[in-house]
């Protein structure tokens, strides 16, 4: 699996990195599921054999990481990739 964390985000002509909102944060599950099947070319049942999880779960994470690529790119916000996203933040006066 992957070590810590790992951070991408737009970056401007400059070649820094360009934040602009709040990250979005991907599990290692859903890295993992996007990359065997985008990535390796492999099926969905194939990349469940791999991740020892059923297909409905692949599925469920691969769902959840076409989305969030999907917004990092159009929103260009930063994707954080993560063993676990942080906990939601409070609202001031929750």
């Amino acid at each position: 699996m992957l070590p810590g964390t790992i951070q991408f985000g737009p970056i401007n002509p400059a070649g820094l990195p360009m934040a602009s909102g709040e990250p979005i944060y991907m599990t290692y599950d859903e890295f993992e599921a996007f990359r065997l099947i985008y990535y390796e070319g492999l099926k969905q049942e194939e990349a469940a054999e791999r991740m020892q999880i059923s297909r409905g779960t692949v599925w469920r994470c691969l769902e959840s990481a076409r989305g969030k690529v999907a917004r990092m790119l159009v929103e260009r916000r930063p994707l954080v990739i993560t063993p676990e996203p942080p906990p939601p933040r409070e609202e001031p006066g929750t």
